[in-house]
């Protein structure tokens, strides 16, 4: 783990695909980086490991341990290798079940991330944002959705403001509100807004902590809306539903894209009912946050991932070099 005391200390909130995105930019502006992950996921790998082991969820931890690691290529993608669907790891990545045996060996899913960390040679810090093993509750029409794979999938109606909760009441990992406390800037990155950035959000004491560090905090919003949950959603919208559960006014700053993905890949998106998040400038000029645009859209054409069965991510996605720009830009303003 690398850190300088004249690099700008950089704080990212979220998990999965955005936040990999983000600390892969970061990592080449400032060494000083603490990622603090969301613990609330449930689905796939990390949701059978939390059933059959009673661990933590490991996932989106070992993919931003992936996305700060300065090993070799080999080394990481080993992290990242999953198990052939035709065998009884089916699902499992080779990270998942590291950092799980670990925990199991000490009792302590910190030491797990720890070790991983030094494997990997890691630039800065991954910190699970809690160490309480909680589940996301949703409140409906019908009753309760538990689990952040099933709200996942529960369809939210346009413009509803869901109430979630987090069972047992998650605590804020001591080292994560410390890095908070000392951040020259704190990000939320791009991501499932309530089955990544709300569960992370809903901890005890984050609000407290967002609204009281010196730091400005920023919100990378998403790209692209999904029609179960955020269909027809504007910057805006993403912005106030954050604020709504860690107090209004404590954005300082949102970053969105201005730039318009290739027709190809929108008519593809559109299939799924998925359409680009609407931007809506007058919504913007009123609020209490600074709105920046940019073209923040990559176009590097997507690959298949060789170590996780051949399958394509995001296909629309952020440029980190161009986002992360403007991130470090914000850091030169503030000193």
């Amino acid at each position: 783990m690398v850190v300088s005391d004249k690099q700008p200390n950089i704080v990212v909130i979220g998990g999965g695909t955005g936040s990999f995105t983000l600390l892969s930019g970061l990592k080449r502006q400032t060494k000083n980086i603490t990622a603090l992950v969301n613990m609330a996921d449930d689905g796939g790998s990390s949701g059978v490991l939390r059933d059959e082991l009673g661990v933590l969820p490991p996932g989106d931890i070992r993919q931003c341990l992936v996305a700060l690691s300065e090993s070799p290529q080999a080394l990481r993608d080993l992290f990242n290798y999953r198990f052939p669907n035709d065998t009884s790891l089916a699902g499992h990545s080779f990270g998942n079940l590291f950092l799980s045996a670990v925990e199991m060996m000490h009792d302590n899913f910190a030491e797990g991330v720890a070790m991983a960390s030094e494997i990997l040679k890691i630039t800065g810090r991954v910190l699970p944002i809690t160490l309480t093993k909680s589940t996301l509750h949703l409140a409906t029409a019908d009753g309760e959705v538990t689990g952040q794979h099933n709200i996942a999938n529960t369809p939210i109606l346009l413009k509803e403001k869901p109430r979630l909760w987090l069972l047992p009441h998650a605590r804020l990992n001591p080292e994560a509100g410390q890095a908070i406390a000392n951040a020259s800037l704190v990000v939320i990155a791009p991501g499932d807004l309530y089955g990544s950035l709300v569960p992370a959000l809903l901890v005890d004491e984050v609000a407290e902590a967002l609204s009281a560090t010196p730091a400005k905090v920023v919100y990378v919003c998403n790209l692209i809306n999904k029609p179960v949950q955020t269909k027809d959603f504007t910057v805006n919208e993403y912005a106030s539903e954050l604020e709504r559960f860690i107090g209004k006014g404590t954005l300082d700053y949102v970053f969105y894209n201005t730039d318009s993905p290739d027709k190809a890949l929108l008519k593809s998106y559109s299939r799924e009912g998925e359409f680009p998040v609407i931007v809506d400038e007058r919504e913007l000029r009123k609020a209490s946050y600074t709105a920046v645009g940019g073209a923040f859209l990559s176009r590097q054409p997507a690959q298949r991932d060789p170590v996780d069965n051949g399958v394509y991510h995001s296909l629309i996605r952020h440029d980190a070099e161009a986002v992360c720009k403007e991130l470090m830009r914000l850091t030169v303003e503030k000193a």
